[in-house]
């Protein structure tokens, strides 16, 4: 009969968790010369599958040498581009910058660096674009994208899921008092009849 190997230390492990009605995944990060083991790093999915996905992506951003937290969340890393990013900047610059940044915090604040998706940052620009306009929304995604690239610098994360996404347009402006084309013809045509008429 068969025997089946053993996992070795280092080693992925997969269960499922039946309290949470899901499956979690387990990196060992080794043990401490001590022999005690090291905090691991897990994972959660609702299928076995996903699970094992997201241990391999885990896996390239621990061999990359990415040192994301759990406790590290998007308002963090946004207050830490604010804080650590814009020096070179006018006071005005930066005090309009902290403006907007508190609405991407606003939608995005409480998620993990390391959790954020590009639908993630969609579903947020979506939100605001019924109460800014487009270039206010522009500037949003801008410090979104830009802080995680602060971020990666760091060795944060791995990707910058925001470049992946566009900015929606924003809510529309005042209506333009300008004529149209069409409406600008005709103003000159009916001129230019009521001139040639007889007085």
């Amino acid at each position: 009969m068969a025997r089946v190997a053993r996992r070795g230390y280092g080693d992925d492990s997969i269960y499922f968790d039946a309290v949470k009605q899901r499956w979690t995944g387990a990196v060992s990060l080794g043990y401490t010369p001590g022999g005690k083991r090291r905090v691991r790093r897990k994972v959660t999915g609702k299928t076995k599958t996903e699970v094992k996905d997201k241990l391999k992506a885990l896996r390239r951003e621990m061999d990359a040498g990415i040192h994301s937290s759990s406790s590290y969340t998007m308002a963090l890393c946004i207050e830490d581009w604010l804080s650590q990013g814009l020096t070179k900047l006018s006071p005005g610059t930066v005090a309009n910058y902290r403006y907007l940044a508190g609405h991407a915090i606003s939608k995005l604040g409480a998620v993990r660096l390391r959790d954020l998706t590009a639908r993630h940052v969609q579903a947020a620009l979506a939100d605001l674009s019924g109460s800014m306009s487009t270039r206010s929304l522009r500037l949003v995604h801008q410090i979104i994208e830009r802080a995680i690239r602060h971020a990666q610098a760091a060795d944060l994360v791995g990707r910058n899921v925001a470049s992946l996404v566009d900015a929606p347009e924003g809510k529309g402006g005042r209506p333009s008092r300008s004529l149209t084309l069409d409406q600008a013809v005709a103003v000159l045509e009916a001129a230019e009849k009521s001139r040639s008429m007889p007085m």
